[in-house]
C-alpha cells in the first residue's frame, strides 16, 4: 500500500509543530498566544497532527544527571552476514532492549550505529558483550563512550509552509 503524501501546512502549522517538538508539555493556552490562536483552534490542529501521523508519540525526557550515573555510548555494528531476514533479527534485538536508546541502519562501512544508555562502564561492557559479542552474525563492533552530551534531541525541521492554491 503506498504511503499517503504529506499533508499540508500553513505558516501557523509550521510554528506549532516547531514549539511542540521543543516543548509538548506547554499549554494550549500558551500555544495559543504562541501562534495566534485560540487554545481551542490549538487543539483542533494538534488533534488532526496526531490523526495525520504527524506527531507519532509524546513523551517525557528525563535528565540523565538527575537519575545518577549514566553511562551514554555509541556503537558502530557490520553484520557478518546480510539478508533481510538478518537484518529484521538484528532490528527486533534492539528494538526489544530498554537500554539502546537508538538505533539506525546506516551506509557506508558500518551497517548500523546503536546509542546505548547504561547505569554504569561495568554495565555498558556487559550491555556490549549481551548485545554484540554473543551474536553470531556481528562480524566487528566498536564502542564510543560519551563523555559529554553535547546536544541531543529529536526535533526535525519542519517543512515550509505550502502556498495555498486560488
Amino acid at each position: 500500500m503506498p504511503e499517503s503524501p504529506p499533508p499540508r501546512l500553513d505558516e501557523i502549522d509550521a510554528l506549532l509543530l516547531d514549539l511542540l517538538q521543543h516543548d509538548a508539555g506547554r499549554t494550549l493556552h500558551d500555544l495559543g498566544e504562541q501562534v495566534g490562536l485560540s487554545a481551542s483552534a490549538v487543539q483542533r490542529r494538534i488533534a488532526r497532527y496526531r490523526k495525520d501521523g504527524l506527531i507519532a508519540r509524546q513523551v517525557a525526557v528525563l535528565s540523565p544527571h538527575r537519575l545518577g550515573p549514566t553511562v551514554l555510548a555509541t556503537v558502530l555494528v557490520t553484520l557478518d552476514q546480510e539478508s533481510f531476514e538478518h537484518h529484521r533479527v538484528f532490528s527486533e534485538r534492539m528494538c526489544s532492549d530498554p537500554q539502546v536508546q537508538q538505533c539506525y541502519r546506516v551506509a557506508g562501512p558500518w551497517d548500523y550505529v546503536v546509542i546505548l544508555a547504561a547505569r554504569s562502564m561495568h554495565d555498558c561492557g556487559r550491555l556490549g558483550d549481551r548485545l554484540f559479542k554473543a551474536d553470531d552474525n556481528v562480524r566487528r563492533y566498536e564502542t564510543l563512550v560519551t563523555f559529554e552530551a553535547v546536544k541531543t534531541g529529536l526535533a526535525l525541521p519542519v517543512p515550509a509552509p505550502q502556498p495555498s492554491r486560488p
